[in-house]
């Protein structure tokens, strides 16, 4: 029993973790500024002990700030859900269909994939959130969203309180300055005039605030509907990029073949319930996965399986000229390289004169791509990938005659 509790409040203190990282932090610090704000707003414009409307404001303002954080620690602490270790299909033969994760010692689960930040296979993986510090996949789908839609809800009324608040005030000043007599013409018509003083330094806090829920009303709200895109489609990120390169990988080999999303069940409520129910737990075990009539079972991994290979093939072999020490943006490759770094978590890698390094994609000035062991790509083995500057490599001339470019060079030249 001793064990257990030890064990039990050992993952309880990894899970607190998660909150010491600039992105829970950061969201946090905005909910914690904009509803405080609010509510002191809220108090000096309309006061909510005197009418029924006041009352009525404060009590929504404490529920959108609850609902958000209800929304936003369940999508951080309960978390996406992961492939179990050592997971395989019941039917051994399935597995060729499937790719093997050798971190996990697993094959991957369909619509699984392996997320490098949290070291483990996860189930319907859409990203990798640094907002939230971790994945959002399977089982967090739908308080993910759900907390993409009531942030910027909350903060349009919390914006909605900081414009009256601000107006209220300058409108019950006189125009000698702010520590002049009032005027009690205030909207809620109120009596007695607020305890709380609204000076200089309230405005600016107020101003403050208001440029936080506007920011995050627009920011946050465009990844709202970004996400129920995918989510009446009954996709994720990731699987919407699968798609695409499916459709680049038969236009570039003009091949004579059609790929169909397996997942889509044809009708948005449908795809809209896989991901939202009543009870709040998600259709399904995040293993096994209804698909519409006429695909196979296997249909995404087969895809993945054909473009990894096609990555292979239109990979290109880079040697290393000049030294890299791996810094996101560094000051000694130019400027050009400094300004257009990668912007996204994905890492870096070390680069030293004479190694040699496999590009699978590229930008205009940055590389993205595998180190070569041993001057041979083994499938399987250790593998370290990132981004690494353009001008630090060139290519082998065994690649330059076949004229090959890594994937999503083309599009971006």
């Amino acid at each position: 029993m001793g064990a257990l509790c030890s064990v039990i409040k050992f993952e309880n203190l990894q899970e607190l973790k998660r909150l010491c990282h600039w992105g829970p932090i950061i969201a946090l610090g905005v909910i914690a500024v904009c509803s405080t704000m609010a509510m002191i707003d809220s108090v000096l414009w309309y006061w909510p002990l005197h009418t029924t409307g006041g009352s009525v404001n404060f009590i929504m303002l404490i529920n959108w700030t609850v609902m958000i954080l209800y929304n936003y620690f369940n999508a951080m602490f309960v978390g996406p859900g992961f492939v179990p270790l050592g997971w395989k299909p019941e039917n051994s033969q399935d597995s060729m269909y499937l790719q093997y994760c050798k971190g996990c010692q697993a094959y991957k689960a369909p619509r699984s994939h392996h997320c490098r930040k949290c070291n483990r296979c996860v189930m319907k993986m859409d990203h990798h959130c640094p907002w939230i510090n971790n994945c959002c996949g399977y089982q967090n789908h739908a308080s993910f969203t759900l907390f993409l839609l009531l942030a910027p809800l909350g903060c349009i009324h919390a914006a909605f309180i900081f414009v009256m608040t601000m107006y209220t005030q300058l409108y019950n000043r006189l125009s000698f300055g702010w520590n002049t007599v009032k005027i009690d013409m205030s909207a809620a018509r109120r009596d007695p005039l607020p305890i709380i003083p609204f000076g200089l330094s309230a405005f600016a806090a107020t101003l403050f605030a208001l440029g936080l829920a506007l920011g995050t009303t627009i920011a946050v709200g465009m990844l709202f509907f970004i996400q129920m895109k995918i989510i009446l489609r009954n996709k994720t990120s990731i699987e919407s990029w699968i798609e695409e390169k499916a459709k680049d990988r038969i236009q570039y080999y003009q091949l004579d073949e059609v790929f169909v999303f397996p997942y889509d069940m044809g009708s948005r409520w449908k795809n809209f319930r896989q991901v939202f129910t009543w009870s709040g737990v998600p259709e399904g075990d995040g293993l096994d996965w209804p698909i519409r009539e006429g695909c196979h079972h296997y249909s995404l991994t087969i895809e993945q399986l054909k473009q990894k290979a096609d990555k292979r093939v239109r990979s290109v072999r880079y040697k290393v000229i000049e030294d890299y020490s791996g810094a996101c943006c560094p000051l000694n490759k130019g400027i050009k390289t400094f300004f257009t770094s990668p912007c996204t978590e994905e890492p870096r890698i070390r680069l030293q004169k004479g190694e040699f390094i496999l590009a699978t994609r590229g930008l205009r000035y940055w590389l993205y791509g595998d180190k070569i062991h041993d001057d041979s790509y083994v499938e399987g083995m250790s593998r370290i990938r990132g981004w690494f500057p353009r001008n630090c490599v060139e290519k082998c001339p065994c690649d330059a005659e076949t004229n090959q470019a890594p994937e999503g060079e083309k599009k971006n030249r």
